[in-house]
């Protein structure tokens, strides 16, 4: 099949139909080609939906993500049936049951679209799937694969086939571009366009990028500084959400509002009122580094003023304690976040008892050496060091979907309208 333009695809990876048909409205104004009912959808709505959209979107085509993996036949007769013009299988199933779903597809005269996602070798098993007779292969890189750093452009420029191309992953309109240029006939978006605040903008970006596709070189940055950036974007409760409501502090809070802090761990442990340490982990830390203390009583202060003055100095980006902070009227002008269990005047000694950058203990949680801290309005969150990346990626998800939810309220639904709460009540 010869495209005279790459196709563009909007994956509605939501739960209720009725959304799912507003954004599809909205993405095909923004330039949409394709419309797929993407498997929560159907997993949710069951075929009924795939006849809601085909009657939404006469002139549409209509992608069933079937994401089969077994009785191929059925499957495809069952979403043709429905209205599907294309269904997508894995590609990782057996080859009889791909060969049954050819033979389906052939008969009810459909489309078939092979996805690999989670095939251990992408380009081998592309190559067979061509031979078996499917229309489309898709090359996929899931969303918990995206968040650790997966591309699915690297595995799409070393095919060699002469079937038409999907490519989908995080998909946006710097790397439609270069999706385009690398081969892809079909490009697949799902949250970047369906999580967006405005779904025709950004339908509208990535096909003015894939019309008229061209690449920007730049240099790639390490993935503690691509990580560091991205969690300076998202809140405290995007990142908690990220985390399964895991992470976040007792107890401790922000003593100057307004602040952020992302930064990378110096921890301390120290004991009541000795400070000693807490000066002393200011030489060891680094620029962009969060000093974080377990100081074992709220009512005598390791910090204040000369310490968080010093800080600003080496460039520190600010300081937790499990404990008190003093001398608040001085910091406040300095604008150093602070965030602490308590403020109290009374200071202690510099014993120098205590420890810098071993595991501790603070607000709760668990603070290793390099793990990631921020800390805002809300309170402070603990990020794992090893996953920092893809939880920072998988908190930018949570923002764009609060950010939709929020344009719909405006809009004047209520939030539980908008959630849907009655219908995934449990009932009786």
């Amino acid at each position: 099949m010869n495209f005279i333009k790459p196709v563009l695809q909007v994956a509605l990876d939501v739960l209720e139909a009725e959304r799912a048909i507003q954004i599809a409205k909205e993405a095909v104004e923004g330039g949409v080609d394709w419309i797929e009912a993407g498997t929560p959808l159907i997993k949710s709505e069951g075929m009924d939906v795939i006849r809601q959209l085909k009657a939404a979107f006469p002139g549409k085509t209509i992608l069933a993500d079937m994401k089969t993996m077994d009785t191929g036949a059925i499957e495809v007769e069952m979403a043709a049936k429905a209205g599907a013009d294309i269904i997508i299988i894995l590609g990782g199933a057996d080859n009889s049951t791909i060969q049954d779903a050819v033979r389906a597809a052939r008969k009810y005269g459909v489309r078939l679209m092979a996805d690999l996602i989670s095939v251990s070798d992408p380009a081998k098993r592309a190559k067979e799937l061509a031979g078996l007779g499917l229309d489309y292969i898709n090359i996929h890189v899931g969303i918990d694969q995206q968040m650790v750093g997966e591309d699915p452009i690297k595995i799409l420029v070393n095919l060699d086939i002469d079937v038409p191309i999907a490519v989908a992953g995080g998909i946006d309109a710097e790397s439609a571009a270069k999706a385009v240029l690398s081969g892809a006939s079909i490009v697949i978006v799902g949250g970047n366009i369906v999580r967006s605040s405005s779904v025709t903008d950004s339908a509208r970006a990535i096909r003015q990028s894939m019309d008229a596709p061209e690449i920007r070189r730049k240099t790639e940055k390490p993935i503690e500084e691509k990580t560091l950036e991205l969690l300076k974007t998202v809140s405290t409760p995007n990142i908690s959400d990220a985390m399964h409501r895991k992470g976040a502090m007792r107890n401790i809070r922000s003593i100057f509002p307004g602040l952020k802090m992302v930064g990378r761990a110096v921890t301390v442990q120290t004991f009541e009122g000795d400070w000693a340490k807490t000066v002393e982990a200011i030489d060891v830390a680094g620029k962009g580094d969060v000093i974080v203390i377990y100081n074992g009583s709220p009512h005598v202060a390791p910090w204040g003023e000369l310490a968080s003055l010093s800080s600003i100095n080496k460039g520190v980006a600010g300081v937790v304690i499990d404990g008190a902070v003093r001398d608040v009227d001085d910091i406040r002008p300095l604008k150093f976040p602070v965030f602490a269990a308590s403020i109290m005047p009374n200071a202690g000694e510099p014993k120098g008892l205590g420890e810098i950058n071993a595991e501790i203990q603070c607000g709760s949680q668990v603070v290793r050496p390099g793990d990631f801290i921020i800390g805002d309005d809300n309170g402070v969150v603990v990020v794992p060091k090893e996953r920092g990346y893809e939880i920072a990626r998988r908190a930018v998800e949570v923002e764009k979907n609060e950010r939709r939810i929020r344009d719909e309220i405006k809009r004047g639904k209520t939030l539980s309208e908008v959630m849907y709460l009655e219908k995934w009540e449990k009932k009786k």
